[in-house]
């Protein structure tokens, strides 16, 4: 999967966020995801505990390809 491009939440126009359903409650872990609502289908990801720090961008087919590995256990631990 390419690499994401960084930027922050201020730069970015309307974004639909959505806190993840694995973010624990106050342990830290905490990220938001959302479709940038620009049409481009390109989706942002972000700490929620820092919501105009920096945030990743995927493009549609990154964010498929993602979502496919998580959903698949397709990810190996380090």
């Amino acid at each position: 999967m390419p690499a994401a491009t960084s930027t922050t939440a201020r730069a970015l126009p309307e974004v639909a966020w959505h806190i993840s359903t694995r973010s624990g409650n106050g342990s830290g872990n905490c990220v938001e995801a959302g479709l940038i609502l620009d049409g481009s289908r390109r989706v942002a990801v972000r700490h929620s505990h820092h919501p105009d720090g920096d945030v990743l961008v995927y493009g549609s087919a990154e964010w498929t390809s993602f979502l496919n590995g998580v959903k698949t256990d397709g990810f190996n631990p380090l």
